[in-house]
């Protein structure tokens, strides 16, 4: 079956998910995930993509970014894909494939989703039992957002910025809004129409879209999609 075309637009925010084949570890040493981040770096840079939040888990990984152009989102996962593919077969003598298949997108409505997404993301470790606190986990983009650390990937959304005037108010904030519990409903939705690939946001950012792409960007009635343009 022909794969469908993702959503896409530049200026509007991705929240990305790319996990190991099989469920298997993508990261297997502390030189792996501080490669990882290396080449996204680059390959942000190269093809003009900010990367607002990330976390390497030990076999996937979570992005939340904002491509300039169509089409930068792709190509940024698919040059830092190949990449860090060719360095961990090379370095630890393995073989194949190292993720599976394509990665996985949706769109964020930046009024609504866009700091949610940033909580999610940081506070993956917290879910997964890995650490009690998002500053105990170091392979995510917390330690720039909440704890003020550089960080040379990280590049900030207008709406983490809006949150306070100077730096150090604006982490101590984020971190007051990291503490508090994540709805159940927004972590529902954010992995909800991660899995379909839909807009995430309100009926109107999502009509926004549809009219801007022409084909559906909400989850739909179950049982009757609508016809969309395929690859």
């Amino acid at each position: 079956m022909p794969r469908l075309k993702r959503l896409d637009l530049p200026g509007v925010a991705q929240h990305v998910v790319q996990r190991g084949n099989d469920k298997q570890a993508c990261f297997f040493r502390h030189e792996d995930y501080v490669r990882y981040l290396q080449d996204l770096r680059e390959a942000a840079l190269k093809f003009g993509c900010r990367v607002h939040a990330y976390v390497l888990m030990t076999n996937h990984v979570h992005l939340l970014v904002t491509p300039s152009t169509v089409g930068a989102t792709s190509r940024m996962m698919q040059a830092v894909g190949r990449r860090y593919v060719r360095y961990v077969n090379d370095t630890i003598g393995r073989t194949g494939t190292l993720w599976e298949g394509r990665y996985k997108s949706s769109l964020v409505d930046s009024e609504r989703y866009v700091m949610a997404c940033y909580r999610y993301i940081e506070l993956n470790p917290v879910r997964a039992g890995m650490v009690a606190e998002p500053a105990h986990y170091p392979w995510s983009s917390y330690g720039c957002n909440g704890l003020g650390r550089h960080d040379p990937v990280v590049s900030a959304h207008e709406l983490y910025r809006r949150i306070a005037q100077n730096a150090a108010e604006r982490c101590a904030l984020y971190r007051e809004l990291v503490s508090q519990a994540l709805p159940d409903d927004d972590i529902a939705a954010i992995r909800q129409y991660m899995q379909r690939q839909r807009a995430l946001g309100s009926s109107s950012f999502q009509v926004q879209i549809e009219q801007q792409l022409q084909r559906r960007a909400g989850l739909g009635r179950p049982g009757r999609p609508a016809k969309e343009k395929v690859l």
